[in-house]
């Protein structure tokens, strides 16, 4: 591998900015994240697409805003903009726990420090940049912007807060992947328009003090109204998730105070040739040498893994990736991937293991609507909910062909898929035969070939209720998969584990559910530890479930363990199998009047 220059990377500070000649900048990327030149980092990927489009660009990452504010003076002023990402995640979910306890990490700063990125870098940096430099415009993005593009419940305030786009005082917030609508905007820049000009780009958000109504406006309920009124909330989420999955979407309008926020429609989705060329950009897939030996944990978990395509048609109501990237996948060419595993082959620490071909949902590479014309009318959140549209291709052989492309590599050992399988679309029965040997083939080359000892799935609950609510398949979808994992492990001698994820506390889920869930998976001789206390984010359906206490599509009061006790007597059956736990659940399972699962999980009297 060549070795690699400090120019390689995009600068970080005014030495590497002369280093290569500039005088100037046309965008400063400000990022809550450490700066790892890798496709999986938004802010590298923003990055390098401005730089494909001819722009000159630096990157802050994780700047100091607790001192005299240097880090975001140093650079100076961009001719164009400044670009500000809370980074990865959500700030709040990446600081604290579902028990709103700080992390002991972050596995997007180096070292995994706690104290780089503060409580909403969003609001912090951006307010920041504008009180320093308001002449210049502010884009903000990433998933902390996208989530929270409207009124959203706050979990760690525990209360509604205004669009993002009011409290960063953001001059345009753009959602969702940026790539299409970050053109536009240097696109309009480049060629004089003003920001206050840009209130029209698909995929962004803008304040105004007034407005136009155009054909087919959505007036959502105004924020103030919702703040006293739970249920006008609700009624808003049911457009704003529709809006997030629709080909045609309208413009939503929400009053704020006193100014609206409007949410332009988003962008078709990306073509594969509109995904290759991000993709194919000049990624290093290295840290900044400014990080030197320190361990960035997320690049250690990704820097030999291979996206194969954005977006999920799975629409599980406590998952934000449909709210981010949309429901329509968006598959890269075998080409471009074949690519990327390339260069991963030249990485100098390269073993020769793929660690993950996968994507927002691993198996869902290649499929989408037969006939366009009817996905462009579809409302729907889930194309496999309650089942699978007619109108979904649910065909595994082009996936099945990138796999044994990538195995077929010099110096390729073995590839494997590290993302989470849905294997509802493994299980079902299809009118196409074809399609169902299709599925047979996958579900054995994955179990015999791509697993590394332990294959992650999601059941997430085994309650009719709940996993209705949450949008999951029936839990025999699950035995199914099992029995055949288990037989082909059993055919091939393999010593394989089927690892499966449980959520507590998600809404519709009572303590007794959980009770039965603890029984269900003793009988499966499993001890569960991929388990989560569920954590309301931004902008799904389950978070509005949680604080509202009304589903948005029926109206109807939805069941939800909102307290800190409610929620770790649900936890507490995860744990059954643990001395210590043994007597609360004895004694929560007779309040519950249960007494019939105590010899179940206890093998002693009721």
């Amino acid at each position: 591998m060549t070795e690699r220059k400090l120019t390689d990377w995009l600068p970080t500070t005014n030495k590497e900015v002369e280093s290569r000649g500039w005088d100037y900048l046309d965008v400063i990327l400000f990022t809550g994240d450490a700066y790892v030149d890798h496709p999986s980092f938004g802010a590298a990927v923003i990055g390098r697409w401005l730089e494909h489009l001819g722009l000159r660009v630096a990157i802050v990452p994780q700047p100091n805003w607790r001192d005299d504010l240097r880090d975001f003076r140093k650079l100076g002023k961009p001719r164009l903009f400044f670009a500000v990402s809370a980074g990865a995640m959500d700030s709040m979910v990446n600081k604290y726990t579902a028990a709103k306890r700080l992390r002991s990490e972050d596995a997007y700063t180096p070292d995994a420090r706690i104290d780089l990125r503060p409580e909403y870098p969003t609001v912090v940096y951006s307010s920041i940049l504008k009180q320093l430099f308001p002449d210049i415009p502010v884009i903000a993005g990433g998933i902390e912007a996208s989530m929270r593009r409207l009124a959203h419940y706050d979990y760690w305030q525990d209360k509604l807060l205004p669009s993002i786009a009011v409290t960063s005082k953001a001059d345009i917030l753009v959602y969702g992947c940026g790539e299409k609508p970050i053109a536009e905007i240097v696109q309009r820049l480049q060629g004089g328009a003003k920001a206050e000009d840009l209130g029209d780009i698909p995929q962004t958000v803008v304040v105004r003090k007034h407005y136009t109504v155009n054909e087919g406006d959505i007036l959502l309920n105004p924020y103030e109204e919702c703040l006293k009124n739970k249920a006008s909330q609700a009624m808003n989420f049911k457009h704003i998730e529709e809006a997030s999955n629709r080909i045609n979407a309208d413009r939503l309008i929400q009053e704020t105070g006193n100014a609206y926020v409007l949410v332009n429609p988003p962008f078709p989705p990306m073509t594969t040739e509109e995904l290759d060329a991000t993709c194919d950009l000049p990624y290093i897939r290295l840290p900044h040498p400014r990080y030197r030996e320190k361990r960035i944990p997320a690049y250690d978990m990704i820097r030999h893994s291979v996206t194969l395509h954005r977006g999920c048609f799975g629409g599980c109501a406590f998952c934000t990736i449909s709210a981010h990237q949309g429901k329509f996948v968006v598959s890269r060419s075998k080409e471009s991937i074949l690519k990327e595993v390339h260069a991963v082959t030249e990485m100098p620490d390269f073993k020769g293991y793929i660690s993950d071909l996968g994507g927002p949902s691993a198996n869902m590479y290649g499929m989408k609507g037969k006939d366009r014309s009817l996905c462009e009318k579809c409302r729907k959140p889930s194309c496999i909910f309650p089942f699978a549209c007619r109108n979904l291709n649910v065909d595994h052989r082009p996936l099945l062909e990138v796999y044994r492309a990538v195995d077929r590599i010099k110096g390729v050992l073995k590839s494997f898929v590290g993302s989470g399988v849905r294997y509802d679309l493994l299980v079902g029965r299809y009118g196409d035969e074809a399609l169902n040997r299709a599925a047979e083939d996958y579900t054995r080359e994955l179990i015999t070939r791509h697993v590394s000892g332990r294959l992650k799935v999601a059941p997430e609950h085994s309650a009719p209720a709940t996993l209705n609510c949450m949008r999951k398949p029936g839990f025999d979808a699950y035995y199914r998969f099992k029995r055949i994992f288990d037989a082909i492990n059993l055919k091939h001698r393999l010593n394989q584990q089927l690892v499966p994820y449980f959520i507590s506390s998600h809404p519709a889920c009572t303590e007794s559910d959980m009770a039965d869930l603890a029984v269900i998976t003793k009988a499966l001789h499993f001890r569960p530890e991929q388990v989560q206390d569920f954590t309301p984010t931004p902008m799904t359906l389950s978070t509005e479930i949680f604080y509202t206490g009304i589903d948005p599509y029926t109206l109807k009061k939805v069941y939800t363990a909102r307290t800190a006790d409610e929620k770790q007597r649900q936890r507490q059956y995860f744990f059954w199998y643990d001395r210590k736990y043994k007597e609360a659940i004895i004694k929560s399972l007779h309040r519950l009047r249960r007494g019939d699962l105590v010899r179940k999980l206890f093998g002693v009297k009721n």
